[in-house]
């Protein structure tokens, strides 16, 4: 038999949205500083390291990937599951991909993948720097949404992915839009860092150009901007495209667009 409770509003917001807003931040919208990982996106590399996908091993069909995340570690929609898992290995979506895939991923003119049962994927060579040591217990374990597998609470990564690969999500009351960056001038970065604690903002940007996106593009961003953006954290810029005049016989020409903004369509 149900019974009726009286409370107020204030109260009921308080416990049961701030409940809701908690698991959002953590459990879905917002990357992990650490590996810059959402939870889907870890749960797929994890997932498919735990099939052996490594680079250089054979591919696996998307869809036995897509069952595995969703039935041991991520009980959600499988279509979004396999969306997520098609952007970290489109090279015109993700600066560095960590998963290989064979078969049609869809394309830069908004052309969408084709069904998981057709493609197949495994892990990029460059996703091995995500589990050094994961075998050495040196990361956190936590059980999975029934109790009945583990899961790594992040990965051991080498990489400054959060940098590398940027990120973006909208959760409760905040958001994150991180550009990404190349790695060659990440990997300067830190060792200038490393050497120099106490480096200003201002000499680590000499041989630091900022955001290096994966459709190219050129960005609209003053040195005094790209200071007051690293030192604050908060900022914009903006992308344009690039062009070059292609001549044709008879005196013509035309003008060829050679690199888009991020995430246009080019069509």
């Amino acid at each position: 038999m149900s019974k009726l409770f009286k409370t107020s509003i204030d109260d009921l917001l308080s416990e049961r949205y701030l409940s809701y807003a908690i698991s959002t931040i953590i459990s879905r919208s917002l990357p992990d500083v650490r590996d810059g990982l959402k939870p889907v996106h870890r749960r797929i590399i994890y997932s498919m390291y735990q099939l052996k996908l490594m680079h250089g091993s054979p591919y696996k069909k998307c869809a036995r990937i897509v069952g595995d995340v969703m039935g041991k570690f991520h009980p959600h929609g499988d279509q979004a599951i396999y969306d997520s898992l098609v952007r970290m290995a489109q090279n015109f979506s993700t600066r560095v991909p960590l998963i290989e895939g064979q078969g049609n991923f869809g394309n830069i003119d908004g052309d969408n993948a084709a069904a998981m049962r057709y493609t197949e994927a495994r892990l990029d060579v460059i996703a091995n720097y995500f589990f050094d040591g994961i075998e050495e217990n040196a990361v956190d374990l936590k059980e999975n949404y029934d109790g009945q597998n583990l899961e790594p609470v992040v990965l051991p990564t080498k990489l400054p992915n959060i940098l590398l690969n940027g990120a973006a999500g909208i959760a409760v009351g905040m958001a994150t839009n991180i550009p990404p960056h190349n790695i060659f001038e990440l990997n300067n970065a830190i060792i200038n860092i490393i050497k120099k604690p106490e480096i200003t903002v201002t000499n680590l940007l000499k041989d630091f150009y900022g955001p290096d996106l994966p459709t190219g593009g050129e960005i609209v961003m003053s040195i005094d901007e790209k200071k007051e953006i690293y030192s604050s954290g908060k900022g914009s810029f903006a992308i344009r495209s690039k062009w070059e005049i292609e001549n044709l016989m008879h005196g013509l020409y035309q003008i060829v667009i050679t690199e888009i903004p991020y995430q246009v369509n080019k069509t």
